[in-house]
């Protein structure tokens, strides 16, 4: 339908759109097409491994800024490994699912997922600013399971009418894709449930689009009711460089407690060297490695896939190398355990 023109005579001016954030310029200046990111690479060639069957299923999407981190004329960069679809996503491998945590099972709500004793997940968003083809949730139907439906109403009461929670965590996708208004919208829901103590949230935007950490979200951070865990993802040493060092430093000025999850992942960090320099550069940067998970056995990603024992060697390599506090746990997240088993 076609609304009636107004009336002329004295109206009010039109209030000017509000200028995007440059967090969210730089997001919309991603690099959604591999030949492109190929071609800024110097590596046209490389082009013949890429997988358009892939690419439409899971499309490619990296920030510039992350690109920038990527070394000119390598086909083998470990950023560059984690983002470009390639040929072998789409080789079926026994054992490698659509819902590889079990998500499907444990769903309390749209958007709400309980897992764990005491912790309610939110999947606030299916947006996340680089698409990273190992994640674990690249079959999730967003479209209808995101806790932000009705303004949030739902998943507000599933929390608030179970006590038991204590612990809420963020997830997506990224909850920092979402606007700060809309995190503020979600934070003040929760803020009225008494059982709450904790708040975690697990985001990449730090590493990938350090640029997100502005002062607007800063300040929302700073004034949350509850101590707040950020829980990052870096899984190289090239990811952490002088900007994503300010931005941690700005969270830990908010008062955040600052983590790291990183994924072991075939040709990206599989080595000892890479996993110490990782965990070193984490903690210059204000980050305690925390988890390094087994990959998730999601479909499309078994060519990331290192083997348990050789997991274990590499962990047990840099367990003898570093100081305890620096050496992650070394996990895996079966469905329908009570937490993380480690290995």
């Amino acid at each position: 339908m076609i609304p009636a023109a107004p009336a002329l005579g004295h109206q009010a001016p039109l209030e000017p759109a509000a200028a995007p954030a440059r967090w969210q310029q730089l997001w919309r200046e991603a690099i959604r097409d591999p030949r492109e990111l190929l071609s800024l690479l110097g590596l046209q060639d490389a082009a013949l491994q890429v997988s358009a069957e892939a690419a439409a299923q899971f499309p490619l999407r990296v920030p510039r800024g992350f690109a920038a981190k990527m070394r000119p004329g390598d086909p083998h960069d470990p950023l560059l490994r984690q983002v470009l679809p390639l040929d072998d996503e789409m080789q079926p491998m026994p054992g490698f699912v659509l819902d590889a945590v079990g998500d499907g099972a444990a769903k309390a709500a749209d958007g709400v997922i309980r897992k764990y004793r005491g912790r309610a997940l939110l999947v606030t968003t299916g947006s996340c600013a680089v698409h990273c083809r190992y994640c674990f949730r690249r079959h999730f139907d967003y479209a209808s399971e995101t806790a932000a439906a009705g303004q949030w109403r739902e998943a507000v009461a599933v929390i608030r009418d179970d006590a038991g929670i204590d612990e809420v965590i963020l997830s997506g996708g990224d909850p920092w894709s979402l606007s700060t208004p809309k995190l503020v919208e979600l934070t003040d829901a929760l803020a009225g449930i008494p059982h709450l103590k904790r708040l975690r949230i697990h985001t990449r935007l730090p590493v990938v689009l350090p640029e997100r950490v502005d002062a607007a979200l800063v300040a929302w951070l700073r004034d949350l009711p509850w101590p707040t865990a950020v829980v990052l993802h870096a899984n190289h040493p090239a990811e952490i460089d002088c900007n994503v060092a300010r931005a941690c430093a700005a969270l830990r000025e908010a008062g955040a407690t600052l983590l790291n999850q990183a994924v072991l992942l075939r040709g990206v960090n599989d080595d000892v060297d890479t996993l110490a320099a990782l965990s070193e550069r984490l903690f210059e940067s204000g980050v305690l490695p925390y988890y390094l998970h087994q990959l998730d056995r999601v479909q499309g990603s078994a060519h990331f896939e290192v083997g348990d024992d050789e997991a274990r060697r590499l962990h047990a390599a840099l367990a003898a190398r570093l100081s305890g506090y620096l050496v992650p746990r070394l996990v895996r997240e079966v469905a329908g355990d009570p937490g993380k088993r480690p290995l």
